[in-house]
């Protein structure tokens, strides 16, 4: 890997946000292996945190945090950072809630990884919503 790239992929945060920890530290391996500066929280709080710190480019969001449904917690993340990448990771999502997230501005719905081998999804996505982000932190809306 060259020199920029790797300067390029320490500048690329990532939020891990899942109360469940099996799944938040298969994640978190996952996006350490590839490189990524990632960042995990169990808390609305520390989402918050972790947005406003802008430590953060691309959010990986479960459903639910401190009694906050993610289509809840979602609006207050657009407005602390309207440039924020957020996924939805979820396996079973009732279709209300899923059209409300997409209204909100997810960047996409994944399916959560069930075992190890689930991840191809989730680690394309990652990968394209950095990929879309400008070098000043916005999203690039001719990107595919």
């Amino acid at each position: 890997m060259s020199s920029s790239a790797e300067e390029n992929m320490a500048m690329q945060g990532l939020l891990i946000a899942d109360e469940d920890l099996a799944t938040r530290k298969q994640m978190a391996e996952l996006f350490i292996d590839a490189g990524y500066q990632v960042t995990v929280t169990t808390s609305a709080a520390g989402v918050l945190y972790g947005i406003l710190k802008k430590t953060a480019q691309v959010v990986l969001l479960s459903t639910r945090f401190d009694e906050l449904l993610a289509t809840e917690l979602i609006p207050i993340l657009k407005q602390c950072n309207r440039n924020l990448t957020i996924i939805l990771v979820a396996s079973e999502l009732p279709l209300s809630l899923l059209r409300r997230a997409r209204s909100e501005g997810i960047f996409y719905h994944a399916l959560k990884p069930g075992r190890p081998g689930d991840d191809e999804e989730l680690r394309q996505v990652v990968k394209c919503a950095f990929e879309k982000q400008n070098p000043n932190g916005a999203v690039d809306q001719t990107a595919p």
